[in-house]
């Protein structure tokens, strides 16, 4: 019998396995990026709306109608927006259009697990430059390093502000510098902006209104509307590069949702006119507060996100495989690391969940602490 390709061995992620353990051990799932709460109502009724209209195939690019309401959101032309089946394709179609064989894609590390294999189904090589992590100062970012792992085979440079998993908010000065070694080298940049309007503090900037010539940004509905499965994501591409992005779109895909775009179309505005981001950023900084000093309480050193819904967290005991024996599932630091050791006792934790379900896990982690080394 023929064999299935290499590259068909790829193992479960660390992210399902988390919320499949999670779900069979009736564990608090702090894990898998995904909120308690139903999607807003406006969001919904615009969804019911457009069943019955919108249930045909749409356009490749995407509904004219959420093109032109993500230009209008996002200060950008339409006519440069690509809708895509979530921020995951986006990504996808943006490595297999930006490198291939030979080529390489610099990042940083801890990465989001998609970066790398994608990068590999491309052909290319992925190289990943680590942050430090510093219990006073937390997670700390070096341009120098970055600029001294580019090569005449680097095409692009993937970045993700805010920054999954660690939380980091890239400042205007890093940004600036990041801009600069990518204009040295002529590199392309791809943005992942999935996380923003999900910032506690000032407002990230986007790099595309740095370098708006090179930059690809990458953004997410699901985040930004609290609907993860709806698998609505977007490219944003400097101006004349959409139609090389499109010719990849036809074949992937093809399109996202119709009714679902349409229903995204309509919510965008709505979102930004009843101040639904600023209540969600008040709500999720809260419930950051509240997860992190819980976790405080217990001896864990923690480092509270300037941006994303997650927060890290070291302690000298605790691991994924011990937290969810003891009711609570989380992603292990390791899951983020793969060209280099991630810090010893790093784990990853989502306050995206409602009050009652952090206050079941750290009541779980408080008992379980009392009896036995997690």
């Amino acid at each position: 019998m023929p064999h299935l390709h290499p590259r068909a061995a790829a193992q479960e992620s660390v992210f399902a396995r988390m919320s499949r353990l999670a779900a069979q051990r009736g564990a608090v799932n702090l894990g898998q990026g995904f909120p308690s709460a139903a999607p807003p109502e406006f969001l919904l009724g615009a969804a019911r709306g457009a069943l019955g209209r919108f249930d045909q195939y749409a356009p490749p690019a995407g509904l004219p109608a959420l093109r032109d309401a993500l230009g209008a959101d996002l200060g950008v032309d339409g006519a440069d927006v690509t809708v895509t089946c979530g921020a995951t394709e986006a990504l996808h179609l943006l490595t297999l259009a930006l490198a291939g064989p030979g080529d390489e894609v610099l990042m940083l590390e801890p990465v989001f697990d998609v970066y790398l294999p994608q990068v590999a189904l491309a052909g290319a090589r992925g190289v990943t430059v680590p942050m430090t992590l510093d219990p006073a100062r937390g997670w700390q970012f070096d341009l120098g390093a970055l600029a001294a792992a580019v090569t005449p085979r680097t095409r692009a440079l993937l970045l993700n502000s805010p920054f999954n998993p660690t939380g980091t908010v890239f400042t205007d000065a890093e940004l600036a510098g990041i801009v600069a070694l990518a204009r040295q080298h002529d590199l392309w940049i791809v943005s992942d902006e999935v996380y923003d309007e999900l910032y506690f503090g000032p407002r990230p900037t986007s790099l595309r209104s740095l370098a708006p010539e090179r930059t690809f940004t990458v953004g997410s509905a699901g985040k930004r509307l609290e609907a993860t499965g709806w698998r609505v994501g977007w490219i944003v591409a400097p101006p004349g590069q959409t139609p090389g992005v499109l010719g990849l779109r036809q074949v992937t895909s093809f399109s996202a949702p119709a009714p679902l775009q349409a229903a995204v179309a309509a919510a965008l505005p709505a979102a930004r006119e009843s101040g639904f981001y600023a209540g969600l950023r008040e709500t999720y900084g809260a419930r950051m507060t509240r997860l992190a000093a819980g976790l405080r309480a217990l001896g864990a050193t923690v480092f509270e996100p300037r941006g994303t819904y997650f927060l890290t967290a070291l302690h000298p005991t605790w691991t994924a495989e011990g937290l969810i024996d003891s009711g609570v599932a989380v992603i292990p630091g390791e899951a983020f690391y793969a060209q280099h050791a991630a810090p010893a006792g790093l784990t990853r934790w989502a306050f995206c969940k409602s009050d009652a379900d952090l206050d079941v896990a750290l009541a779980r982690l408080s008992q379980a602490d009392q009896t036995v080394r997690l």
